[in-house]
């Protein structure tokens, strides 16, 4: 079943690569989400074709797919539907709910920082519970649900920074990089010669939600526990186990879900790779992705130019992994 399953992602990464040039390690987080049920911030400049990526990606998985371009007059209500009062036959009025296109499988928010926290905050619910509350009424949302969004890393004029508490609902924080000089040789010839791509459909829904309970499955070891936990309150600087330069360097670190999203992620890496159990390397390959939006720097990392992947890089080599037991 695992080997099935490693066989369909091969074959999902060749149809995205048929579209999409490069891009490789954002495409494996991309799946390693969607596989454990998690979102994805994709920050990028544009031209990167994260829009693109997102919705080929659904077309490819065979899901309900909808686009939301976030801008500054976007209401709640928008993204979550609204109650919209009906006259019938008979002269009677009643409240009909109106779906928005947060029903869905796959929702890109699109420029997500455009929009003011009180719209952001439209999808807390949704992210966390997977369901809305509109009025008195909670509606659930179709499984399986994400939410893949994307913002702008240069240009700050008429945006909102995600608020904390949102940023960690997300599982990911990719950055989406510009391709190498052959990557952009070949994305040059195939786009320009105005050919129209047809991806193949290879998951459906039903059968996404059986491959994230088999990605459940896949076993993790109480050191790989241990390494975890131990490279997440490294990231504190009030805690005792944290290093010099993360008690220098940082003002607050990541909190217990990050723990949890790289346990998960990890399920997610071995999965892919047709393994039924989870590795110390596989932690610290996505380590830098759920951690970067988690850690907060402060003036003095700024002055010496320390970004926070080069704080998690180093906390990568310096968190050692627990001694395994010897029996005789």
């Amino acid at each position: 079943m695992l080997q099935d399953f490693a066989r369909h992602r091969l074959v999902m990464h060749q149809e995205l690569q048929r579209v999409i040039v490069g891009q490789n390690d954002v495409i494996e987080q991309l799946f390693a989400a969607i596989f454990t049920r998690g979102h994805c911030l994709l920050e990028g400049v544009p031209g990167l074709a994260k829009t693109l990526m997102v919705s080929t990606l659904a077309k490819i998985l065979d899901v309900g797919f909808k686009r939301i371009q976030f801008t500054p007059d976007l209401m709640p209500s928008d993204i979550t539907g609204t109650n919209v009062l009906e006259e019938d036959e008979a002269g009677k009025r009643n409240f009909r709910f109106v779906e928005g296109p947060v029903f869905t499988n796959i929702l890109l928010a699109d420029e997500i920082n455009r929009t003011p926290p009180k719209t952001q905050a439209a999808l807390l619910q949704a992210m966390q519970e997977r369901e809305i509350t509109v009025g008195r009424t909670t509606y659930d949302l179709p499984e399986p649900f994400f939410v893949i969004a994307t913002q702008n890393p240069i240009d700050q004029e008429g945006t909102y920074p995600l608020p904390e508490a949102q940023l960690d609902r997300f599982m990911f924080n990719i950055k989406v990089g510009y391709p190498n000089l052959e990557e952009e040789e070949r994305i040059l010839s195939s786009t320009t010669r105005q050919e129209k791509i047809e991806v193949k459909k290879i998951l459906n829904a039903r059968q996404i939600v059986q491959v994230q309970k088999l990605v459940a499955a896949v076993a993790v070891s109480p050191h790989i526990i241990k390494y975890t936990a131990r490279l997440v309150r490294a990231t504190r600087p009030k805690d005792e186990t944290a290093p010099k330069f993360v008690k220098e360097l940082v003002d607050w670190g990541a909190g217990p879900r990050a723990g949890q999203n790289l346990i998960n992620g990890g399920r997610a890496v071995a999965a892919m790779e047709g393994r039924f159990s989870v590795a110390f390397e596989d932690i610290r390959k996505i380590a830098v992705p759920v951690l970067r939006h988690r850690i907060s720097t402060n003036f003095q990392a700024q002055a010496e130019g320390m970004t926070n992947e080069d704080i998690i890089q180093k906390l990568i080599k310096e968190v050692r992994e627990p001694e395994i037991e010897k029996f005789a």
